[in-house]
């Protein structure tokens, strides 16, 4: 019983710490807001006024890093939960957090994968112009 307290306080603080160190919460809104407007401008004008592209990489990049820290958190917070259980775990709970590893380095796997392709297509992308 006190190894589930355990974790979860130590998923409580490492949730805390993610919210509270979060600093481009801010900056998000404005370059949503930027790309949106530059698409309303371009249904009332026409096909004059075009979106910026800065505004557009300058709002992936933003949307990219959000995924990643919450990628990155959950990634931790699991991590952690599984190390301590397979801690404090007697013989036959080991050897069932060594099967939920597979699932979650998979996961892991994907996860950081993703976001290297698309880091990676943003880069090429953004090279051809």
């Amino acid at each position: 019983m006190e190894a589930k307290k355990c974790i979860i306080i130590i998923s409580i603080i490492i949730l805390f710490i993610t919210l509270f160190s979060m600093q481009y919460s801010i900056t998000y809104a404005s370059f949503s807001g930027e790309v949106i407007g530059g698409a309303d401008d371009f249904i009332t004008d026409g096909s004059d006024s075009k979106i910026s592209s800065d505004s557009l990489k300058n709002l992936s990049d933003n949307i990219y890093n959000i995924l990643l820290v919450i990628g990155v958190v959950i990634a931790v917070i699991v991590g952690a939960i599984l190390g301590i259980q397979f801690i404090t775990g007697s013989v036959e709970q080991k050897g069932k957090i060594k099967e939920a590893l597979i699932p979650y380095f998979v996961g892991c796997g994907v996860i950081f994968g993703a976001f290297g392709i698309w880091k990676l297509a943003v880069i090429l992308l953004g090279s051809l112009n």
